[in-house]
């Protein structure tokens, strides 16, 4: 019986492990940004505010559709209302007065009502602003999606800048380890001064502690990116783009030459929308002095008794029906028509120049990240040269330095310059990636 009740614990804490196990991810930059437009915490809301969208949109267009309406009322009287009459209606003397209670202890009925609205000037600006509204949250969900790629962009980018900067670093450290270890070895000879054996432990030191800071880095990289992707953060993932090889993708000289359709970007069709809002708004001011008509079909049946006794077979229910056409006609207001409508137009107005603001700073906005895309591809160019000037002239001054024609300092100047280089090169294949996506946002290119 112990064996029997030992398995079934092991199965279930098997199962356990296996769900509580972290996910694993592999994506590269474009399979990241899909997988971010879909799970990005901010990218589920936007989808949440469509569909939210939608059943408004529907709500707008059944308030003109027929409604239906029924219900139950019933009443105790359990103090009738009573009225005085002549007594002589009852047979006795003229001018005196009797009390008589009208009515029944219970009262029930059930009744329905079938509506339908025919003409209202509100109702049709109403459906009109039902799809302007709906074509906001679009645009919104469609703005989130445009940052959620640009994010993810610098975030995968930060990944990749942090790990190579740790690759390299580790080869700094690995080939300043052996040529410390070198000059000990001199220096034990009495070929060469305390010194320059100091100079390269300081240089060492220097290393390590970049290095360590890096490693703390990229976790704090991963974890951002893995937030902007919607997953887990004890989750697995690996990046599969290097970031040399996004660089060059990236470096697109036609690119930045195309014209700017400044309709193209998602702000100013969300200026165009706010403003056919203001203008809708003016219409619904305008509707507002038409006339509504609306019709209406009631049907009901009442019962009348002393006691509780609705539900018996002798128990008789009255039927009543009729059919209703309201006629509404707005005459005077006291001029508070005018007074909304010359705000709305004061509204539309401002609208209007709130769009063509839009259109001015969205065409320098695309002059400042056109010229910084092409600023970074410029630095990268420079970069990489001055990186292989770098190397050169510190190998040279390594050799120099390993045969005493040169200082410590020399040296490590040469090498500063280098490890200068490096993290300039790394940055400017970063900052090529994030102005190009920067570049693509004001463009508005999926």
């Amino acid at each position: 019986m112990k064996k029997l009740f030992i398995i079934p614990l092991f199965v279930f804490a098997l199962t356990a492990n296996a769900q509580d196990a972290p996910k694993t991810y592999s994506f590269s930059l474009e399979q990241a940004i899909a997988h971010a437009t879909t799970n990005n915490y901010s990218a589920i809301n936007a989808g949440k505010d469509v569909e939210a969208a939608k059943e408004k949109k529907w709500e707008t267009t059944a308030a003109g559709l027929p409604q239906i309406n029924g219900g139950v009322d019933y009443t105790n009287n359990f103090v009738l209302q009573k009225s005085v009459v002549p007594a002589e209606f009852f047979g006795g003397e003229p001018g005196t007065y009797a009390t008589v209670a009208f009515g029944t202890k219970h009262n029930m009925s059930a009744h329905a009502t079938l509506s339908q609205l025919i003409f209202d000037g509100s109702y049709i600006v109403a459906l009109q602003a039902s799809k302007t509204y709906m074509k906001y949250y679009e645009n919104a969900k469609q703005k989130t999606n445009i940052e959620i790629r640009e994010m993810v962009t610098n975030s995968y980018g930060n990944v990749l800048l942090a790990e190579e900067s740790i690759a390299i670093l580790e080869k700094n450290k690995k080939a300043l380890e052996k040529t410390l270890s070198d000059t000990k070895e001199t220096f034990k000879n009495g070929l060469i001064e305390e010194e320059n054996v100091e100079q390269l432990e300081i240089t060492l030191t220097s290393i390590n502690s970049t290095l360590n800071y890096n490693k703390r880095l990229v976790d704090v990289a991963y974890k951002m990116l893995k937030t902007n992707l919607g997953i887990e953060i004890a989750s697995d993932l690996k990046l599969t783009d290097k970031l040399d090889n996004l660089t060059v993708s990236n470096l697109d000289a036609a690119f930045s030459q195309s014209e700017f359709n400044v309709s193209n970007n998602i702000n100013y069709q969300m200026a165009q929308t706010f403003q056919e809002q203001r203008e809708l708004e003016l219409k619904l001011e305008k509707s507002k002095a038409l006339p509504s008509l609306a019709a209406n079909l009631n049907y009901g049946t009442n019962a009348f008794k002393d006691d509780f006794q609705f539900f018996t077979q002798n128990q008789n229910w009255f039927n009543y029906s009729n059919l209703g056409v309201s006629l509404r006609v707005p005459i005077f207001s006291s001029l508070a028509r005018s007074s909304r409508t010359q705000q709305a137009k004061i509204a539309l107005d401002q609208a209007k120049t709130q769009l063509t603001e839009t259109e001015q700073k969205l065409k320098l906005q695309y002059a400042s990240a056109k010229s910084d895309y092409e600023f970074s591809v410029e630095e990268y160019a420079t970069a990489k040269t001055n990186l292989n000037l770098a190397e050169r002239i510190e190998k040279k001054q390594q050799i120099k330095f390993t045969e005493g024609l040169s200082t410590s300092f020399d040296f490590n100047d040469a090498q500063r310059q280098l490890y200068t280089a490096q993290q300039k090169y790394l940055q400017s294949m970063v900052d090529v990636i994030n102005k190009k996506a920067a570049l693509e946002k004001v463009i508005n290119k999926q």
